[in-house]
């Protein structure tokens, strides 16, 4: 019999019950101890932590998590104290017990509690009988001549469609709440086919899936190419194919360095610090409404195709934005004509989104990957200064000096001990001959670039037209670009 506990007091009182070995657990992350935890499952209690925390005042929330723990189990949830049935069959209250307590090492607090969270998370959010159709979503993937990078997501239909030009804050409100809501497959086999190879892959608790070609003969040519996936299981209840097509970049011969680049707070404004913000900044607007930083779409451009003009350079994005934001944020680039490249996103999971060094973590392992993808090519990175963007890429220049040419940090923190400290990863990287450049907007960014050879010095006069005409009053809204 599974039990639901949402409060401290809840869980001294559930002490003092018979709790037998192979009872289910759920409870509210935040109220119990590791220690607690580690003595439970030694007791052979099946202990997971909810996704996310619970109102205990919150009586559509709680029926809510209740229906999705009995749907797991097939019987009447017990919260706290009290039976809460989901079945006309009424059940016995356990008997009188007391469950001992030992210590455990302090120091796996985090990680157990994130742990516990990420299995629940993974119970809560099986793949239910619905009815409903299946998605296959492929991410943009990358790779070079010899191998590929693919990644992507099953997940239910939630009626996901873009969003209008005029679509109204309400509309833009469910769009939002429709993606962070959609529910994902876990467990799902998919076929990916690239060219003749075929790779078959699992996805997992979130839904996710990717896998890794190593390629027999070499590729032949650059740019996009196609990627093929099926979905094998869950099989599709009337039958047909559910499947997508995906694409992987391969930059051409004729690149000569590669652009990383943050997207929150560097490409446009996301606040991506503060949770709540952001998501009222999404449900405010869409790919149509939102607007880059000033000239931020020009400076990229020039940077993607280079001192030549037809380098065609390739940009990757990485961010802290959730995956669920995956296509509004593909749709924003590509209506603001800023280079499209691969996007590397985070899971929107407890240990993803809130584990220790979440943002360092994700995003230097991910620019990693890219470096070392393609060790031919140097790099430029680009930032700012409002979370750990400094810090992240002068790690990377520690592990990497020689494939980092600037990076870019747009200073958007002038707290005096934020400077400073950005000042001393300044003088720190500068042996290695990276130049790390604190730039006020893209336009100073881009005058430095073309002294430095990175662009054509035409393009500034055109960054700074495209910036004056960002700063100009959208006649739709009467507001400004960001």
């Amino acid at each position: 019999m599974p039990f639901l506990v949402l409060t401290h007091g809840g869980f001294l009182d559930l002490q003092k019950k018979a709790v037998l070995p192979g009872t289910s657990i759920h409870i509210n992350p935040g109220i119990v101890s590791a220690e607690e935890i580690a003595v439970l499952k030694k007791d052979g209690i099946d202990v997971h932590l909810l996704p996310r925390s619970v109102d205990p005042q919150a009586e559509a929330d709680i029926k809510e998590t209740i229906r999705l723990i009995a749907e797991q189990s097939s019987e009447p949830v017990w919260l706290e104290t009290r039976p809460v049935e989901i079945s006309t069959q009424a059940k016995p209250a356990p008997t009188k017990t007391a469950i001992h307590s030992t210590a455990a090492e302090r120091k796996r607090f985090h990680e157990q509690l994130l742990e516990g969270a990420s299995q629940a998370f993974f119970q809560l959010r099986k793949l239910r009988s619905s009815g409903k159709q299946l998605l296959v979503i492929p991410y943009l993937g990358y790779g070079n001549a010899h191998q590929i990078r693919i990644r992507g997501r099953v997940l239910e239909d939630e009626g996901l469609n873009p969003l209008a030009q005029d679509a109204s804050k309400w509309e833009n409100l469910i769009g939002l709440y429709r993606r962070l809501e959609s529910d994902q497959v876990p467990g799902a086999r998919v076929m990916i086919r690239f060219q003749d190879i075929e790779r078959e892959a699992a996805t997992d608790s979130g839904g996710y899936f990717s896998a890794e070609f190593h390629l027999p003969r070499p590729l032949d040519s650059a740019g996009w190419h196609t990627v093929e996936i099926a979905l094998l299981d869950p099989p599709p209840k009337d039958g047909s194919a559910v499947g997508s097509t995906g694409s992987v970049l391969i930059p051409p011969a004729s690149a000569r360095f590669g652009v990383i680049s943050d997207i929150d707070d560097t490409v446009l404004w996301t606040n991506v610090t503060n949770k709540l913000n952001m998501m009222l900044m999404l449900a405010r607007s869409n790919a149509h409404t939102r607007k880059p930083f000033k000239g931020v779409a020009a400076f990229y451009r020039a940077l993607h195709e280079g001192p030549s003009g037809d380098e065609c350079n390739p940009f990757f994005y990485v961010s802290s934005s959730p995956w669920h934001l995956f296509e509004p944020l593909l749709d924003f680039l590509r209506m603001q004509e800023i280079p499209v490249g691969p996007l590397m996103l985070k899971e929107m999971g407890l240990r993803k989104m809130f584990g220790p060094d979440r943002h360092h973590s994700h995003k230097l392992k991910q620019v990693e990957q890219i470096i070392r993808m393609y060790p031919q090519l140097q790099f430029i990175l680009i930032g700012d200064s409002g979370e750990q963007d400094p810090e992240i890429y002068a790690e990377v220049v520690r592990r990497h000096p020689k494939a980092v040419r600037v990076i870019y940090i747009r200073n958007v923190n002038p707290d005096p001990s934020r400077v400073e400290a950005i000042d001393r990863l300044i003088e720190e990287v500068r042996p290695t001959g990276t130049q790390l450049i604190v730039v006020p907007d893209s336009e100073f960014a881009a005058t430095h670039a073309a002294a430095e050879g990175l662009i054509r010095p035409v393009e500034v006069a055109a960054i700074r037209v495209d910036k004056k005409i960002d700063e100009m009053p959208d006649t739709a809204t009467g507001e400004t670009g960001l």
